[in-house]
């Protein structure tokens, strides 16, 4: 199984490194960040199995970025992290898209433990819910749906659109889309491949923010424009 990783957003330094040193001895790949601008910024370039977030950030606070998070897109879960107890703010912790919340101060072995039942949802294959923009992606139904509209894709589309969503804002070679998907990185494949990028490209046109972008020689990508 390869290894999960998690991004750590807290801007008190001692803490975050304390979380960070125990989850990497625990065996998780972890990257940090000291404010929501860049916990944002490390989410596009290390797309994290888990998200642990403080609600009291600079640049920008812990809700807003796991909302921006969740509107780019991908699988991850979100622990938020917070000094607050009020039972508004852990409502308000719900709605901004987290799985999870954690009341300061708490022992670092509790921390672990939601940790571990929070990526044991990816090993369960529970995250099929995909959220592209203004999209909600079901790949395990196979729905694409937006505002009150929803389409139902075939499985070949449904296959493509997991694997882009599953790198969001990364490039996948084609080869590789190929090989996962169509068995072989024949020319005629290539071929079909690229009718159903045109295809996704159309079911998605109803957000502007979203793009899937050729990149020659390469393959493709999928973005989410803020």
């Amino acid at each position: 199984m390869s290894q999960k990783r998690v991004l750590i957003v807290e801007d008190e330094a001692t803490l975050r490194r304390i979380i960070a040193d125990a989850l990497t001895l625990a065996g998780y790949s972890v990257v940090v960040a000291e404010d929501g601008e860049v916990g944002l910024q490390r989410y596009m370039d290390f797309n994290p199995h888990l998200v642990i977030a403080d609600i009291m950030l600079p640049r920008l606070d812990g809700y807003e970025m796991v909302r921006k998070m969740r509107k780019i897109g991908g699988t991850s879960q979100y622990l938020f992290l917070s000094a607050r107890s009020q039972v508004d703010d852990v409502v308000e912790g719900f709605r901004a898209g987290g799985n999870d919340y954690l009341r300061k101060p708490f022992d670092i072995k509790e921390l672990i433990v939601r940790t571990e039942a929070l990526l044991s949802r990816v090993d369960a294959g529970m995250n099929d819910i995909f959220h592209i923009g203004n999209y909600t992606f079901n790949s395990g139904t196979q729905q694409l749906t937006i505002a009150d509209f929803s389409r139902h894709l075939s499985t070949r589309e449904s296959e493509l659109l997991r694997a882009l969503a599953s790198n969001m804002n990364r490039r996948i070679s084609s080869n590789k889309l190929l090989v996962d998907i169509w068995g072989d990185d024949s020319y005629y494949n290539l071929r079909s491949m690229n009718v159903y990028i045109s295809k996704l490209r159309t079911y998605l046109s109803d957000d502007p923010t979203i793009e899937i972008v050729s990149i020659r020689g390469i393959g493709y990508a999928l973005r989410v424009i803020e």
